[in-house]
C-alpha cells in the first residue's frame, strides 16, 4: 500500500517591491510599524502559526535591509526578486525545487500586509482543506459600488452580490502555483496569484479574512494598520 504523505506548508513573501506610491525614503516594508519593521509583523505571524514549517521572505540581490529584519531561525532569505512581483514568486518557486513536494502548500503574503495573524492562517488552512484550486483570505463588498467617468463623475452604480476584495496570504500547492504562474499568457493581468489560477479555468476557494489584514499603500493606511496592531479586535 501507497504511504500518503501530509502536505507541509510554507510561507513565502515577496519583499522585492520598492513602494513607489508610499512615497518613503526605503522600501514600505522596512518602515517603522507599531514598534518594528512592518515586514517583521507579517514574519512573526507565521513564526507563531503551528501550521507552518518554514517561512521564506524574497527580496532583490542587493537589499541591505532584510538581515537586520528577520530572525535567526525559522526564516530563510532568498536574494532572487525579480523586476515584478510575479517573476520574483517564480523565482523562489524555482529555487526551492527539490526542497518542496508538489502536493506542498504555499502561502504567498503581501509584505505590507502587517495585520495578518495566526488564527487566520488557520482558517485559511482549515476552510480551504483539500481544495484542488486552493483558497485566499477574501472580504465580502458591503459597500455600495460606484463606476466613475470622466471627471471622477459617478456613471453607474456596479452591483455587489458576489463581488469580493482580495487579500493574502493566498495559498495553493507547490505544483499548482509554478504552474499558473509559469502558463500565465499575459503577466500584466496577474494582479494577484488567484488571478494566474483562475487563467487555467480553476476556482480557488474565497476565505473571509478580517479588516485588520489590510495592505499598506499610501501613507494614510499606516495610521489604520497601528491602531489594528496596537489593540485586540
Amino acid at each position: 500500500m501507497a504511504t500518503i504523505t501530509r502536505p507541509r506548508y510554507f510561507a513565502l513573501i515577496p519583499a522585492a517591491g520598492v513602494g513607489a506610491r508610499m512615497q518613503a525614503a526605503s522600501p514600505k516594508q522596512y518602515l517603522p510599524l507599531a514598534g518594528k519593521p512592518m515586514l517583521r509583523h507579517a514574519l512573526d505571524a507565521f513564526l507563531a502559526s503551528p501550521w507552518i514549517a518554514h517561512s521564506y521572505v524574497v527580496v532583490s540581490a542587493d537589499d541591505d535591509q532584510i538581515d537586520a529584519v528577520v530572525p535567526a531561525d525559522g526564516v530563510t532569505v532568498l536574494r532572487c526578486g525579480g523586476a515584478t512581483r510575479m517573476e520574483t514568486i517564480l523565482n523562489a518557486l524555482q529555487l526551492l525545487r527539490g526542497k518542496l513536494n508538489e502536493h506542498d502548500q504555499v502561502l504567498v503574503h503581501d509584505a505590507a500586509r502587517p495585520g495578518l495573524t495566526p488564527a487566520l492562517i488557520a482558517r485559511l488552512i482549515m476552510e480551504t482543506a483539500d481544495h484542488p484550486a486552493g483558497g485566499l483570505l477574501a472580504l465580502p463588498v458591503v459597500d455600495t459600488v460606484k463606476r466613475a467617468g470622466q471627471g471622477s463623475l459617478s456613471v453607474a452604480t456596479v452591483p455587489r452580490d458576489g463581488l469580493w476584495l482580495a487579500q493574502t496570504p493566498q495559498m495553493f500547492s507547490y505544483a499548482l502555483l509554478r504552474r499558473a504562474l509559469s502558463e500565465a499568457p499575459d503577466p500584466l493581468a496577474i494582479t494577484d496569484d488567484a488571478s494566474a489560477v483562475e487563467a487555467l479555468g480553476l476556482s480557488p476557494r474565497l476565505i473571509e479574512g478580517h479588516p485588520r489584514n489590510l495592505k499598506v499603500t499610501l501613507p494614510r493606511d499606516i495610521q489604520a494598520a497601528e491602531l489594528y496592531l496596537l489593540h485586540s479586535f
